[in-house]
C-alpha cells in the first residue's frame, strides 16, 4: 500500500508540483491537496491521509493553528511542516502544536520523499537547519538557572498554558481576563526571565 499524503498549501503552483512529485513517485500517493486550514480541517476526516503537508502562512488560520487542532481531533495523524521560515518561534510552536517534523521548503524532491517516508515509519524528520537549532534551544535550557521561582502564580499559569500552545485570546479567555492583562502579565514574565520572546520564555519554565 503507498504512503498516502494531502497536501495544505496555498500557493496554486507549489501544491499541484508537490502533488505531481508525489503521485509520480513508487510508493507514495497524494490523496488530498487544500488550498487553506478551514477546507483541511473540513475534509481531513474523508480523504484519510497518512501524512499531511503543512505550510505555516496560509490564508485565515494558520498551518501552525491547523495542526493543533486536527491533532486534537485526529491525535494518530502525523503532520509535517513545509515552510520557508527557520525561525525559532515557528519551529517550537509548530512541534508543541502537535507537527512531528519540519523541513524547509527548499529541501530536494528526493529528500522531501524520504523524509515522508521517515515520518510514516515513526521518524521525527526536519532538515539540518531545524535540527540544529532544536539542539541549541535545548543546550540553552540546560545551561541556564532556573528564574521561574520568581514568577507569581498567575504568571506561572498563564505560561503552563503559552508552553502547551494556547494563544493569548484563548488564555485570556479560560482565565477570565483580557488579552491586554495577558501581554502585561507577559511582559513581566520575560523582565524576570531576561528573555525577549515567547520561545525563550517557554524552555525555561519546562526547564523548572
Amino acid at each position: 500500500m503507498p504512503i498516502t499524503v494531502a497536501i495544505v498549501e496555498d500557493n496554486k503552483v507549489i501544491r499541484e508540483g508537490l502533488s505531481v512529485l508525489i503521485n509520480g513517485s513508487d510508493g507514495f500517493s497524494c490523496v488530498a491537496t487544500y488550498p487553506t486550514a478551514e477546507a483541511a480541517i473540513k475534509n481531513i476526516d474523508k480523504d484519510a491521509p497518512d501524512i499531511i503537508l503543512m505550510d505555516i502562512q496560509l490564508p485565515g488560520m494558520s498551518g501552525i493553528e491547523c495542526v493543533r487542532k486536527l491533532k486534537a481531533t485526529n491525535p494518530s495523524i502525523q503532520i509535517m511542516m513545509q515552510t520557508i521560515y527557520e525561525d525559532d518561534e515557528r519551529i517550537y510552536d509548530s512541534l508543541v502544536s502537535g507537527a512531528s517534523g519540519y523541513i524547509l521548503k527548499k529541501t530536494p524532491p528526493s529528500k522531501l520523499l524520504e523524509a515522508i517516508q521517515d515520518l510514516h515509519n515513526g521518524g521525527s524528520p526536519m532538515s539540518s537547519q531545524i535540527a540544529r537549532k532544536v539542539v541549541q534551544a535545548f543546550q540553552k535550557m540546560n545551561s541556564v538557572t532556573n528564574e521561574t521561582e520568581n514568577l507569581s502564580p498567575r504568571e506561572n499559569e498563564i505560561l503552563s498554558y503559552l508552553a502547551k500552545g494556547y494563544r493569548y485570546k484563548e488564555i485570556a479567555d479560560i482565565l477570565f481576563i483580557s488579552i491586554e492583562t495577558v501581554r502585561t502579565h507577559l511582559r513581566n514574565i520575560y523582565e524576570k526571565l531576561q528573555v525577549r520572546s515567547r520561545t525563550e520564555a517557554v524552555l525555561k519554565y519546562l526547564k523548572k
